[in-house]
């Protein structure tokens, strides 16, 4: 009786361990998964292959802020100037094109911007023990400023139609950014899974004095983080821009919520050491998805806003659950 009885205590748990795991693996995809059966039933058109593209093209921004994210996240960081990197990256990269710049290296100079950013928040991160909240906190509202003082608080407009096409333009009818998402996350994913700095990404997320004293070099992987994210915000103000036909200081408001709820959704866990690249994007779909099936459903804006407060929170809890389990 007692043999049998811990047989079955022990069924029990490797059932509950394999459904924890597939949960953890497959979850949120199933939830996408779910959301875009019961949407292409309810909401008109939802299903349709021009309105799949319009969302991959929706979502591309968030989705190359949010690889940028991750990888901070990782290490148990914040980026909360990733909006506002995007408004300076963009309108830096427009006023040099209106200018004359050859717009190819105008939108280098925008990504390059970015880079700088994030390389200055990674630095008083790292070597000033600052909070990340507290620097990338303030970034945010410095970042912005100067957007503001260099367009004077107006869109500068576009007028390359070199640029404009990395924004708005398409190859084989699938709009430009959507590619440029797809390459984002695969050079991601081979930096986070088959490089040294990954594996050292992953070591400061889990035990930050451990990785030190086994002889990684924190603070230089740190910097080197955040000007990733910093250099991903810079490129996704540049397409940004491209979409918009003009740099705009107002771009971004909001951006770096939805970057940070796609990548807790997508599994990463807030306090670091635990997540996947590839997963953030099936965070980003969600948001995505949410997004645009209300709007077919003709739900207004302002209960949006309600709905994805909700779906940041829903993410928080999620992370806090994964943890405790």
């Amino acid at each position: 009786m007692n043999t049998g009885a811990q047989s079955m205590k022990s069924s029990e748990k490797n059932t509950s361990l394999n459904l924890k795991m597939i949960w953890n693996n497959l979850g949120m995809l199933i939830v996408l998964v779910v959301m875009s059966i019961i949407l292409s039933f309810v909401a008109p058109n939802f299903s349709e292959v021009s309105n799949i593209i319009n969302v991959l093209k929706q979502v591309s921004i968030i989705a190359i802020l949010a690889a940028g994210m991750t990888i901070v996240i990782l290490t148990g960081g914040i980026d909360l100037s990733v909006g506002s990197t995007v408004a300076l990256s963009g309108v830096i990269s427009v006023m040099l094109s209106t200018h004359g710049v050859n717009p190819l290296v105008a939108m280098l100079a925008g990504v390059a911007v970015g880079y700088l950013a994030g390389a200055i928040n990674g630095y008083f991160t790292a070597k000033t023990k600052l909070p990340s909240f507290i620097v990338t906190l303030g970034s945010f509202t410095y970042l912005r400023g100067i957007a503001y003082v260099i367009s004077g608080g107006f869109p500068i407009v576009l007028s390359s139609g070199f640029f404009k096409f990395f924004g708005s333009g398409t190859i084989l009818a699938i709009p430009t950014p959507i590619y440029i998402m797809l390459i984002v996350y695969i050079v991601m994913f081979i930096i986070l899974k088959y490089t040294m700095f990954g594996r050292h990404v992953f070591a400061i997320g889990g035990n930050e004095e451990a990785a030190r004293l086994t002889g990684i070099k924190v603070e230089n992987t740190l910097i080197k983080v955040y000007a990733i994210s910093g250099l991903l915000s810079g490129l996704a103000g540049v397409v940004l821009a491209g979409r918009l036909f003009s740099g705009q200081p107002t771009a971004g408001i909001g951006y770096e919520l939805d970057a940070i709820a796609a990548v807790v959704l997508g599994g990463t866990s807030l306090t670091g050491g635990v997540g996947r690249v590839q997963s953030t994007i099936i965070g980003v779909l969600i948001m995505g998805v949410i997004g645009n099936g209300l709007t077919l459903l003709d739900v207004s804006y302002y209960w949006q806003l309600v709905v994805k407060g909700a779906v940041i929170v829903a993410a928080v809890l999620l992370d806090r659950l994964r943890i405790q389990n």
